[in-house]
């Protein structure tokens, strides 16, 4: 009965106050948890194949997943990272907005996207648990919330896979990496982490969670941790990746 009373309450609740796209803003029938339209679901950026098959920057040619020029040159510290979407149009405006303007609820169309598009990756994978990517506390109390946390939280309920939410930690406050050149991200970031419990992630394949990989710098600075710490296997997903 409870939940015939909740299903009518939801009904009557979209007949009156019809659901929104969150990027077009037109009205939505069965919007569900993702209030999203067909249309712009179609016209997001995917971010699939070709891509490198280490960092997984998208390549702009057709063919098959090969690693690029610089994880040859320069192997990351991860086995491999991937994105669902690059970080243009409404996948860009989208992120801004739930990072930068308070708009927490958009972690649900966004982590359920991540987690549809990446869910083969992440089955290859075989992650023991899934860490989110920290943010310093003076950060934290001026946000309000950790988008990677966020994500995290959605990712593992969907995956059915542990979240450690405070896996790692920031020592250190960090300028902005978005005001910062490759060489100077890699710098600024150098010390910034470390490993809360180093048991918990001790001989364990763990996979980072963060909202945008851009140079990779932050991910590659979180898997050296926790290489440190004794895991012996650090991958990656993130929501989207920089072109």
């Amino acid at each position: 009965m409870q939940h015939f009373l909740r299903t009518l309450a939801t009904a009557l609740q979209d007949l009156l106050l019809p659901p929104r796209c969150h990027i077009c803003h037109k009205p939505v029938p069965d919007a569900g948890r993702l209030h999203i339209c067909p249309d712009c679901r179609v016209g997001l950026p995917l971010a699939g194949s070709p891509v490198c098959s280490i960092c997984g920057i998208p390549f702009q040619s057709a063919g098959d997943d090969h690693p690029c020029s610089r994880c040859i040159a320069a192997p990351p510290p991860y086995t491999a990272a991937r994105a669902a979407l690059r970080y243009e149009g409404a996948c860009r405006d989208l992120i801004h907005h739930f990072k930068y303007n308070g708009k927490s609820y958009l972690r649900c169309p966004l982590g359920l996207i991540t987690a549809e598009l990446l869910a083969p990756f992440v089955a290859a994978q075989q992650p023991d648990l899934l860490v989110p990517v920290p943010l310093h506390p003076s950060r934290l109390r001026s946000r309000g919330f950790n988008q990677a946390v966020l994500l995290g939280d959605l990712l593992s309920r969907q995956w059915q896979i542990p979240l450690l939410r405070q896996g790692l930690k920031r020592t250190r406050p960090t300028p902005p990496q978005i005001e910062l050149s490759r060489e100077q991200r890699s710098t600024n970031l150098r010390g910034a982490f470390a490993v809360t419990t180093p048991d918990s992630v001790n001989n364990r394949h763990v996979m980072l969670v963060d909202d945008v990989f851009t140079t990779g710098s932050t991910l590659a600075e979180c898997a050296l941790v926790l290489q440190r710490a004794g895991c012996h296997t650090v991958s990656a997903v993130t929501v989207a990746h920089a072109p």
